[in-house]
């Protein structure tokens, strides 16, 4: 048996170096501000992909991502980590969105791919944190979903045996093919480049990147077509401009701020209203909650 293998990745700003200019005027997250790194949990379900490829002779990972043209760089991430392609989804529409234009988007883009068995993402991404990418693409593909999921021990006769971290212990479930399924940070680590592959993929770019067309770089990608990454825009996947980007997006982020803690002097409180309240309203002034 052999599976057609979706990794879902997200190029995300480094929120360690989150400063002032960390949001545009719009109130959406000014990524060329930030340093640009490979979504640490979306590493995590590449791995899963690169066990199930390495158990299943023939299996294939196509790596999706969207983004700015730059993201194609978790493409060759994912390249020279084992994974066969990759697609990049860019187009100006698709800036500003959120989890609700995003999922969309994504899904649109597999429904193009096609012909898949499993689709495996991080159990969220570090700008957001908000775990909804990941379900909202099942729900908008109607596949059945796994969360929360730490290793994918086995898959046999079209059916998943998946464990999974949840409050209070660890579970394995049983879940049809095709499925969506959500990896941890607590998941295995991602294994490290492979230098052969790294010498492969190296000049692997999407048409974006390539600012300039030169009959060498023609020639290159003519004998290694390998070295093209898919790039789709908002009219190759067939999405309705109103459900992408900002246009498609309901949320709208009023501010980002970097809140260092500091130890100062202390206070002991009774358990009274008074005292419990008065502590509440402290805590949210100075935006430790809320």
């Amino acid at each position: 048996m052999s599976l057609k293998i979706v990794v879902l990745a997200k190029q995300v700003p480094d929120t360690h170096n989150v400063g002032k200019d960390a949001m545009t005027p719009e109130g959406t997250v000014n990524r060329a501000a930030l340093p640009a790194i490979f979504n640490p949990e979306d590493l995590n379900a590449l791995e899963q992909a690169l066990r199930l490829k390495d158990k299943f002779e023939g299996s294939t990972i196509s790596v999706v991502t969207m983004g700015l043209p730059k993201s194609a760089e978790v493409i060759r991430e994912a390249l020279f980590r084992g994974a066969d392609n990759g697609y990049v989804v860019t187009d100006r529409c698709l800036g500003g969105a959120d989890t609700l234009a995003t999922s969309y988007t994504i899904a649109q883009a597999i429904k193009k791919i096609g012909d898949f068995d499993i689709i495996l993402g991080g159990r969220q991404a570090i700008d957001g944190d908000t775990a909804q990418v990941g379900p909202q693409v099942a729900q908008k593909l109607g596949l059945p979903q796994v969360t929360y999921a730490e290793e994918i021990i086995d898959i046999k006769n079209g059916v998943a045996t998946i464990k999974r971290h949840i409050d209070g212990g660890i579970e394995t479930v049983e879940a049809p093919l095709p499925l969506v399924v959500t990896v941890n940070g607590s998941a295995a680590p991602c294994r490290p480049r492979n230098a052969k592959r790294v010498m492969k993929y190296k000049k692997a770019s999407c048409p974006a990147e390539r600012t300039e067309s030169t009959p060498e770089m023609e020639a290159l990608l003519k004998a290694k077509p390998y070295l093209n990454i898919n790039q789709w825009g908002a009219a190759d996947i067939e999405a309705d401009l109103n459900q992408v980007g900002k246009a498609g997006s309901p949320t709208n982020v009023k501010a980002v701020k970097n809140i260092v803690f500091q130890a100062k002097e202390s206070r002991t409180l009774t358990g009274s209203d008074a005292d419990v309240e008065s502590l509440i309203v402290e805590l949210l002034s100075n935006n430790t909650i809320g």
